[in-house]
């Protein structure tokens, strides 16, 4: 029988009162592997009571101090990343060369938070009046919580809580219900790297934690990452709350492509962009637009490149491809598929289906490609969240950018060339705030600020980087005037002259 997992609350390993659970599949063969509660408000009541236990302590204590346990973590993860790498390959499904970097992109985001003495530094300024000195610094705010997508369970919720513990804040992770097993291993060794008990916890849970997270009068923060409509209610719930939000949504990607472009290395750019983690990630390739006769030489190399795919198990090393997460999502892609053919897209490459051999009740579904996509349609507007290709010609650049600034998402896009002026006019002009140039997969760096516009963000300050700063303290500005009369009474007697 599967195990029901626990939540960590307080240092310990607490089971949840409620009955309900949530059962987690492994992709690739459709086995029960775990079972996730589905909790209640009052398991995040005793969360957030020893989150704001903790912070009357954690708060006070020296910076240079909060970051130790984050260096013997990164030391932990160091050790067990290959091990950490195959449960999200038996939860989530990608392959393990995905997974490696799914947590060593964690990593990378608890290697930055360690700099927090020097990223939390304030600023100051003698005289900004006659015998007035000003100083700015920067406080923690209490409890805050975060939740987290399926798609990458170990990396995201590292874009957020090792920032805000390293600058004196609690903290309280909700995992997604889909993939809570990755998140378990990474607390055992939380628990090993010398939090103080309260400092960091996790609670399960569906859409009743969610709401209670948002409503509680002691969260003073949100952290989300998932689709574009709950991105919008969490944020509208919690900012009503009076909580600080930033809520990342959904996406749709136009990657053009210019006649000048590299087409051979462009286009390998592209298809992995678009079919890596299944497409089942906010940065992945969606939509190739073809700028005059780029398109005939794009959409020959991208039916090369698709023959390479591998679609398998995500442990067995040939395997480039695995599966979506569950029945219910190879169901609606494959929709999505039907509705895009519907509404006049050609059918190239098919991969609805697909049956993989030792893995048949595997979640797979192949590579797609569909040609001569139209703007207004299914395919040219809907996040797909799976391995499917939309091709598109238009006449000139302009026209490329005026319809991927039409999309209702804006969180980024990518531009391939060889014209140093066309990608100068691109950064300029496009709607996304992450653009890539020649690149597939343009994800800034754990110390730069990451986070799309439009309805693929929900909020005022970006993640992780020098963002994260901002968002997880509170700046306080003080004023100081000294008199110097009397200064002499004031001066320790030994320190005077005879």
């Amino acid at each position: 029988m599967a195990e029901i997992i626990k939540n960590y609350i307080d240092g310990t390993w607490v089971s949840s009162k409620t009955e309900d659970t949530f059962d987690i599949h492994n992709p690739a063969t459709d086995q029960l592997i775990g079972k996730t509660p589905l909790g209640l408000a009052s398991d995040v009541d005793a969360a957030v009571s020893s989150a704001k236990k903790a912070f009357n302590s954690w708060r006070k204590t020296p910076v240079i101090e909060r970051v130790q346990p984050l260096f013997k973590l990164k030391g932990l993860l160091d050790l067990h990343k290959e091990e950490i790498a195959t449960l999200i390959v038996k939860e989530h499904g990608k392959t393990y060369k995905e997974a490696l970097g799914d947590i060593l992109r964690g990593i990378q985001m608890v290697e930055v938070a360690t700099g927090m003495p020097r990223l939390m530094m304030g600023e100051s300024l003698t005289d900004i009046a006659a015998g007035i000195d000003c100083t700015s610094t920067r406080r923690p705010m209490g409890v805050f919580a975060g939740i987290t997508p399926f798609n990458f369970p170990a990396m995201v919720p590292f874009w957020f809580w090792p920032f805000a513990v390293a600058s004196g804040n609690t903290y309280i992770l909700k995992p997604s219900e889909r993939v809570p097993l990755t998140q378990v291993k990474i607390f055992e060794l939380i628990a090993q790297a010398g939090f103080p008990k309260g400092v960091i916890n996790m609670v399960h849970g569906g859409k009743e934690v969610v709401n209670a997270l948002c409503d509680h009068p002691e969260i003073e923060g949100l952290n989300f990452v998932g689709s574009t409509p709950i991105a919008k209610h969490v944020f509208t719930r919690g900012s009503a709350c009076g909580k600080r939000v930033q809520a990342l949504g959904g996406a749709k990607n136009f990657m053009v492509v210019l006649p000048d472009a590299v087409i051979d290395q462009s286009v390998r750019a592209m298809v992995d962009s678009c079919y890596g983690c299944a497409g089942e990630r906010c940065l992945a390739g969606s939509v190739l637009v073809s700028v005059g006769d780029a398109y005939g030489k794009v959409k020959e190399q991208v039916l090369k490149e698709v023959q390479k795919v591998r679609v398998g198990d995500g442990l067995r090393p040939e395997t480039t491809l695995g599966p979506v997460i569950s029945k219910s999502a190879r169901d609606r892609i494959s929709a999505d598929i039907n509705t895009a053919i519907s509404e006049g897209a050609e059918l190239l490459v098919d991969g609805r289906g697909i049956k993989v051999e030792g893995n048949e009740n595997g979640y797979f579904l192949g590579p797609t490609v569909l040609d001569k996509v139209k703007p207004g349609t299914l395919m040219a507007e809907k996040e797909i969240f799976g391995p499917v290709i939309g091709l598109m010609q238009v006449d000139t650049m302009d026209d490329a950018i005026e319809l991927l600034n039409g999309s209702e998402y804006a969180n980024t896009t990518s531009l391939f060339t060889t014209n140093g002026g066309a990608a100068r006019k691109f950064l300029d002009e496009v709607a996304p705030s992450m653009v890539g140039i020649n690149l597939g997969v343009p994800a800034p760096m754990a110390f730069f600020s990451f986070g799309g516009s439009k309805a693929s963000f929900f909020g005022d300050i970006k993640v992780h980087g020098g963002s994260a700063v901002e968002f997880f303290t509170e700046k306080h500005t003080s004023m100081v005037r000294w008199y110097e009369e009397g200064i002499e009474a004031a001066v320790c007697p030994i320190w005077k002259e005879d």
